[in-house]
């Protein structure tokens, strides 16, 4: 990995034996430094040791860490990645790493949805080169002054070259792969839904958040992996998790049905209500 100030922090809680996205990192050419990242109130710490050496395993306080941010509600339910994601900018500044990228624990796999013809086949493209394309994104990070810059999701890519996310070089949203810089440090926010909750209410105030649809990762089916967020989703579902973004973005975020034949609740963002806009000089009174 061309920069040595770089890390990738796997973000993880219960699967000490079942960190996919360590094996996934190094099957796609990831050469660069690693760090697993659980807190002080996982009883499966000592086995995160064992498979993964102690020196590249950081563990940080939980109950600490959520005094320090505003969580949105007062249940002391403390099941959620959201604690590990504010953790992660002390522990970079710690281990001396300027920029780091936060994953979950469940990727499969780094591909290409997208072809060289601009178009979005059915099949995707395995990333075997994976230090060289993430130069490339740290180089747009860097360039672009963006808060944080993140890859695509399978879901973004629901309905082929017809839909929403295709048409666009670069997003307004932010999730699930975080990369960001010491220097640009931010803050989630709210228990859970911390991804939307954080970039509409940050976005809303100026900071630029953004996603490339040009890579993405494939990962586990939400609530069917055993630890991390799925005992929270199985108790809450969608519904409660979408209304905490509402509680921080009233005036930009929604509840509405998402889905095809099987249609869940899911929040709506209306980015009209939700960022800043320049205005042109050509109107200038």
């Amino acid at each position: 990995m061309e920069y040595k100030d770089f890390a990738v922090f796997i973000l993880t809680h219960g699967r000490a034996d079942n960190v996919v996205t360590y094996n996934t990192l190094i099957s796609s050419g990831y050469t660069g430094k690693i760090y697993i990242i659980i807190d002080n109130e996982d009883k499966t710490d000592k086995q995160y040791y064992k498979n993964f050496g102690k020196e590249n395993v950081i563990m940080f306080d939980k109950l600490e860490i959520s005094k320090t941010f505003d969580e949105a509600d007062n249940f002391n339910d403390r099941r959620s990645i959201v604690y590990a994601r504010n953790a992660c900018f002390d522990i970079a500044k710690k281990l001396g790493i300027k920029y780091f990228m936060q994953l979950d624990d469940d990727y499969t796999k780094f591909d290409f949805r997208i072809n060289s013809k601009g178009e979005v086949p059915s099949g995707h493209f395995k990333i075997t080169k994976l230090d060289n394309i993430l130069k490339a994104l740290l180089d747009f990070y860097i360039k672009s002054n963006a808060d944080s810059l993140a890859i695509a999701q399978g879901g973004d890519f629901i309905g082929g070259k017809g839909n929403s996310f295709y048409d666009y070089k670069l997003r307004r949203k932010c999730m699930n792969t975080f990369i960001c810089s010491t220097d640009r440090p931010f803050q989630f926010i709210g228990r859970i839904n911390e991804d939307v909750n954080t970039y509409t209410r940050a976005a809303s105030t100026g900071k630029l958040f953004l996603t490339t649809p040009l890579v993405s990762i494939s990962q586990k089916e939400t609530q069917s992996n055993d630890g991390g967020m799925t005992d929270i989703y199985l108790d809450n579902g969608t519904y409660v998790k979408s209304f905490y973004s509402i509680i921080f973005s009233p005036s930009s975020v929604r509840i509405g049905l998402m889905g095809n034949k099987n249609m869940r609740l899911h929040h709506k963002i209306k980015w009209d209500n939700a960022v800043p806009k320049i205005i042109s000089e050509d109107v200038k009174i």
